[in-house]
């Protein structure tokens, strides 16, 4: 009788550079969440926020400093996305399975709420932000995909995650308030060209090791 093999979409393959500091901040932070204040409770919330993003993006096409409150959604999502899971373990009430679906989706809600905001203020002539959503949509695809083939499940790679993406984006929010939407415009052609060459560079990675394991596994 062939063993059934144990759900592990919880259990994330790969550290990013700041992976050290977000377990000290868990350590820390999650004993003191309300206990009103549930696992799937946090997890909805980036539903809130996907909302917000839209809200300020529309806003931001008459004052650029909403940006701010883009911002603020998008450490308010990395918030309740770092801290939904960690609530599940301490009280032994996660939802595992739920729990990876409902986060993932709505992770990819928010992504694309965020990048069509920016769409209501930016000028994007040649359709940048759709095809840097087509990239984020690949990156999820391919750890959806080999997390399939491996039950393995690796959101970061060469260092690089999540958290350091939102880093990023607050980032670059903040360099738009400082010196225009023309700098959007301007880095947002580098920003694709680095996405899509570490796509390449994850895929080569990811479908060398698929080839190897069916290699072994014909010996």
């Amino acid at each position: 009788m062939t063993k059934k093999k144990e759900f592990a979409g919880h259990k994330k393959v790969g550290r990013s550079i700041l992976h050290d500091l977000e377990q000290k901040l868990v350590i820390w932070g999650t004993p003191k969440i309300p206990k009103r204040i549930e696992t799937w409770t946090l997890t909805y919330m980036t539903g809130l926020w996907a909302v917000g993003a839209l809200i300020f993006g529309y806003l931001a096409r008459y004052n650029i400093h909403w940006l701010w409150g883009t911002s603020a959604m998008i450490l308010m999502q990395y918030l309740t996305d770092l801290f939904d899971g960690a609530v599940g373990r301490m009280r032994n009430t996660g939802l595992i399975k739920w729990g990876y679906y409902a986060d993932h989706f709505l992770d990819y809600i928010f992504m694309s709420c965020l990048l069509i905001g920016y769409s209501f203020f930016m000028p994007d002539r040649f359709g940048i932000l759709f095809f840097l959503m087509m990239v984020y949509g690949a990156f999820m695809v391919n750890s959806f995909i080999s997390f399939a083939a491996t039950n393995q499940f690796q959101i970061s790679y060469l260092g690089f995650g999540p958290t350091e993406a939102r880093i990023g984006f607050i980032a670059v929010n903040t360099m738009i308030i400082l010196f225009g939407k023309v700098f959007l415009a301007q880095f947002l052609p580098h920003l694709l060209g680095a996405a899509f060459v570490l796509l390449c560079v994850v895929v080569y990675k990811n479908q060398k090791i698929l080839w190897e394991m069916d290699m072994g596994e014909r010996q």
